[in-house]
């Protein structure tokens, strides 16, 4: 559990850099830190700390604030976490 958690803000960041068509470098430039950090994020090895969660959302913003609000979206949403769990339950159940 404590580690679905910890990748929940880099996936997140994941989705949107896809989705909004914003590379790694970009957000590492607006936020004014090394792509190093973001890569770590996306590829899921180590999840950004609370504030820097908010400091991702500054950078987004000044991008695309679209892409900030689907981040926060899809950081705080569990709804798509639930539908997986259900997905992997009802595929592993035997009939």
């Amino acid at each position: 559990l404590l580690k679905e958690s910890m990748t929940k803000a880099g996936k997140a960041l994941k989705i949107v850099l896809e989705m909004y068509g914003i590379n790694q470098n970009q957000l590492a430039v607006a936020m004014g830190i090394g792509r190093s950090s973001i890569n770590r994020w996306v590829k899921e090895n180590r999840d950004p700390v609370a504030n820097a969660v908010l400091d991702i959302r500054r950078g987004l913003k000044s991008i695309n604030p679209e892409a900030a609000e689907e981040f926060i979206r899809l950081y705080l949403d569990d709804t798509a976490e639930e539908e997986e769990k259900k997905n992997l339950k009802s595929s592993t159940r035997v009939n």
